[in-house]
């Protein structure tokens, strides 16, 4: 027992080490730098590479599905306290000694240490690789390109404070195999008594199996954030996730899963049948040079399950426009831009009356 407890006090501090890493230059805390990909001092700009451990796997390792009530890891490596924003709710995960005044969601400084509760480690962790300077550059471009913006907003929006934070999300990996029964349909021109020209469809019966494998099957396991806008973000390339090492979060927050591993299963088979009942039409189409499918029934069976979970970048920012705050967000890897913009109601109005005209000039001119 205590040579355990040996073991465990030194993995503790090693990394400790790691995370309150001080700057040799200045004495500083280096925190996770997204332009170099290693650590940096905040105050003098040093910086270091993070080593490499070849003993460790370079990236998250897929893990079996069916064990996963088993695998309740709740070691994050370091030392860590959940904060609960008593305005909105949201939970967030920081280093033990970091003290935040402001709720990275919703921006209130009513915040205090939450009840520590266990949850699942995180496998793997797709580093920041924009920095907030480009993400505020990303930003400008991207509302001068929504057309329905007011003018003035476009001109006067200034992001405030961007925080970098680390999303939790599942991803699935599934073998399926489907079979299916349904009906295609042929569509042909023909002329009625009166000589007019109407289409009629012809409907012969299909079935047969498909199979496709799935690859990291994205779930979102967090409930704090809008999820549209989410999905705006998307995707990201999760194969390029680095195991996690607490490096990579030294000096952002991270949010703990709100979606357990099962009920993330469960969407991601909701997902995965979408897109197979797709491709399958897609299929039926191309094949018998089909017009419309119809009365298509999918039975899926789903083998050689496996699932990580990640930590995915994600950098959240607001600006007010008339009194009003608008949020959005920028992918930390990618740098898409997703979120929400005022409304011109003279813009939209002059667009759909312009839509209109064209659609009656079009109608006129084919009389």
């Amino acid at each position: 027992m205590s040579e355990f407890n040996t073991d465990l006090d030194a993995k503790t501090v090693s990394t400790l080490e790691e995370t309150d890493k001080k700057c040799p230059c200045c004495g500083g805390v280096m925190d996770f730098d997204p332009k170099t990909g290693g650590l940096c001092c905040p105050y003098c700009g040093h910086t270091e590479t993070i080593p490499v451990d070849e003993s460790i796997p370079e990236t998250a390792q897929e893990l079996d599905l069916e064990s996963a009530d088993k695998t309740g890891n709740c070691d994050w490596g370091v030392a860590k306290k959940t904060v609960v924003c008593e305005a909105c709710g949201a939970e967030s995960i920081y280093d033990a000694l970091e003290i935040s005044a402001v709720c990275p969601f919703c921006g209130s400084n009513q915040v205090m240490e939450a009840a520590a509760q266990d949850a699942m480690a995180p496998g793997g962790v797709v580093p920041f690789q924009v920095t907030d300077k480009q993400a505020s550059e990303l930003f400008k471009k991207w509302i001068k390109k929504k057309w329905f913006c007011p003018k003035l907003a476009k001109e006067s929006a200034k992001a405030k404070h961007f925080k970098g934070i680390y999303l939790p999300y599942w991803t699935f990996d599934a073998v399926t195999k489907s079979d299916y029964t349904g009906e295609y349909g042929k569509d042909k021109t023909k002329k009625g008594s009166n000589g007019e020209e109407h289409v009629e469809t012809t409907w012969y019966p299909v079935s047969g199996t498909y199979k496709e494998s799935f690859d990291d099957e994205l779930v979102c396991a967090t409930t704090n954030h809008n999820q549209s806008m989410l999905q705006g973000v998307e995707p990201f390339r999760t194969a390029e996730n680095k195991a996690y090492k607490p490096e990579y979060v030294a000096g952002f927050a991270a949010e703990r899963y709100a979606i357990g591993i099962k009920e993330a299963w469960e969407m991601a088979k909701d997902s995965i049948r979408y897109k197979l009942k797709r491709n399958i039409e897609d299929q039926i189409e191309s094949t018998h040079n089909a017009d419309h499918v119809r009365n298509l029934r999918v039975h899926t069976l789903f083998s050689n399950l496996t699932y990580k979970y990640l930590l995915l970048p994600v950098w959240i920012s607001s600006y007010k426009y008339k009194e009003k705050v608008y949020q959005f967000m920028v992918n930390g890897q990618t740098g898409k831009v997703s979120g929400k913009t005022p409304i011109s109601i003279p813009k939209v109005i002059i667009t759909v009356a312009a839509v209109i005209l064209i659609v009656a000039l079009i109608v006129w001119m084919s009389n």
